[in-house]
């Protein structure tokens, strides 16, 4: 259905309940003082549509429809604000499911994809019916209104396209992923080695991080091309266990190793000033913690200090986590429509959501410094590309039980795998290896992730490291080093695809993700 034409209507909501039409004089839409452009334009990739947003005092949302009649038959499968969740399925039409960023389209044999521009100044929303299909665009800060008076907003670019007929899903997607991220930063390496999470689980000590830096250099060999991460999750910030970071980079690095390490840059301590700090409004009900506002300056500089510090210990990657949860009061998973309670705004009110958030990653981005590595966790994966290098893009995989890495992880893999290497360096999550989790399906995630050519990252639990894991996970870092992705020979089977193709070297795997017991009902961890 083509939607690069002046869509058919426009609506703005002001607070959540105030909806009124806008009238619409050539590619312009108004209402007062409210005028939206809505101009289509050559691109060097085709035609494109920016949307150009001037506001009077209120507005919240712009809802964009293009009519058109598509088959109810359709299949559809949308991206997810941040991570996702074991919650990413090609289904039938649904007009209510919202579909963060873009979507994709096939009946079988042609595949399309409609979406927007990485970066973009809105948190932008689609929807899919048989009579034509929707684009919300959230202008709000934090749950209020945004102060956009007497500026022009560039929210977003809309793009689309249709592959040829009979071109492979994945191939359609890929190149969609390209269309919509222009300058993707990617690592000059793969990235592969340990992180501790997944068997320490904030238990981890100096000398264990040690054990597991020995550990993925001798896998990795003398010869290796590349070198290994160790990366040190949280639980380091006890001084009685970790006595001297810029030490321990020093030994891992000894060690032909690269340093790593885990941050949460916006928790805020209980010393910190109440001025500095997050509405407790953004969760609701319940104050789930103190945050920093980053749109107060001397807030932004505590943050870009928690950067700059693991930097000058010498640590070579830098893993930022939960600020999308510190912003917005909630996951992606309970985000839906709404990414953030209405109710509350940051300091200020200037700004919108997605420009305010594409502010921290940016000065992220430079505390850290560009000889970094950047690995963002429970981050906006529309807004990181282009900043960061690298994204997690699936909720935790787990050291304990099967059933959350089979659901998050694996789906995570086979429905994103198109943004590998298009918007950055796709991480699928830790490969656990551990007692409490059954070898035979833990050397089945290993194998998917190395082949995938993703970011692999081994908990490596003393007590499971046997022969044949020390020999799976050696081969595993020969594959992850010289692949070149792969993807599930149709993605549309299921949520979790058991058969899968991979390049270099080309070959074809069945996976047997669930058993012979079957699916687990319940997640207990």
């Amino acid at each position: 259905m083509p939607i690069l034409r002046v869509p058919d209507l426009v609506t703005a909501r002001y607070a959540m309940t105030d909806v009124r039409s806008l009238h619409r004089t050539g590619s312009q839409w108004s209402l007062g003082k409210t005028l939206v452009t809505t101009d289509p334009r050559g691109a060097a990739s085709g035609i494109e549509i920016p949307i150009l947003v001037e506001a009077e005092p209120g507005l919240t949302f712009l809802h964009l429809r293009w009519k058109g009649k598509t088959s109810e038959k359709l299949l559809c499968l949308g991206d997810a604000w941040e991570r996702s969740y074991g919650d990413l399925e090609w289904r039938y039409t649904a007009p209510e499911r919202p579909m963060p960023w873009y979507f994709l389209t096939t009946d079988g044999a042609t595949t399309s994809g409609y979406g927007v521009l990485t970066g973009p100044a809105a948190f932008c929303l689609w929807q899919r019916d048989a009579e034509g299909i929707s684009l919300t665009l959230d202008l709000r800060n934090g749950g209020d209104a945004a102060a956009l008076s007497g500026r022009q907003l560039h929210a977003c670019t809309v793009v689309s396209m249709q592959g040829a007929a009979d071109e492979p899903i994945h191939i359609v997607a890929e190149r969609f992923c390209r269309l919509m991220c222009t300058s993707p930063k990617l690592p000059k390496e793969p990235i592969f080695g340990s992180n501790d999470w997944n068997y320490a689980y904030g238990q981890n000590t100096a000398e264990g991080i040690l054990r597991d830096a020995d550990l993925v250099a001798f896998l990795a060999g003398a010869s290796s091309t590349y070198r290994p991460y160790t990366v040190i999750d949280d639980g380091y910030q006890d001084a009685t266990r970790f006595p001297d970071m810029a030490a321990l980079a020093q030994q891992i690095r000894k060690r032909r190793v690269k340093p790593g390490i885990w941050i949460r840059p916006l928790r805020a301590g209980s010393d910190a000033k109440q001025s500095l700090l997050l509405p407790a409004a953004r969760f609701g009900k319940h104050d789930e913690g103190p945050a920093f506002d980053p749109t107060l300056p001397e807030a932004l500089t505590i943050v870009e200090d928690t950067v700059r510090t693991p930097v000058q210990w010498g640590f070579e990657l830098i893993k930022h986590d939960f600020s999308t949860w510190e912003l917005f009061g909630r996951w992606g998973s309970q985000m839906g429509a709404l990414v953030t309670t209405p109710g509350w705004s940051f300091h200020d009110r200037s700004r919108t959501n997605a420009e305010i958030v594409g502010d921290l990653y940016r000065a992220i981005r430079g505390a850290a410094g560009d000889q970094t590595l950047i690995l963002g966790c429970n981050t906006i994966s529309h807004i990181a590309a282009g900043i960061f290098e690298s994204q997690r893009i699936t909720d935790d995989t787990s050291g304990r039980e099967w059933e959350r890495t089979r659901r998050f992880g694996v789906n995570g893999l086979a429905q994103r795998i198109a943004q590998h290497r298009t918007f950055y360096h796709v991480d699928p999550d830790i490969v656990a290896v551990t007692p409490q989790v059954p070898w035979e399906k833990t050397r089945q995630w290993l194998d998917a992730v190395a082949r995938s050519g993703t970011s692999l990252f081994v908990a490596p639990d003393p007590a499971a490291m046997t022969d044949d894991a020390r020999r799976a996970i050696q081969e595993a870092f020969v594959l992850v080093q010289k692949s070149r992705g792969g993807q599930p020979e149709d993605p549309t089977c299921s949520l979790v695809p058991n058969a899968w193709l991979f390049n270099n070297p080309e070959t074809k795997k069945r996976y047997d993700w669930v058993g012979p017991e079957g699916a687990g009902p319940f997640l207990t961890v």
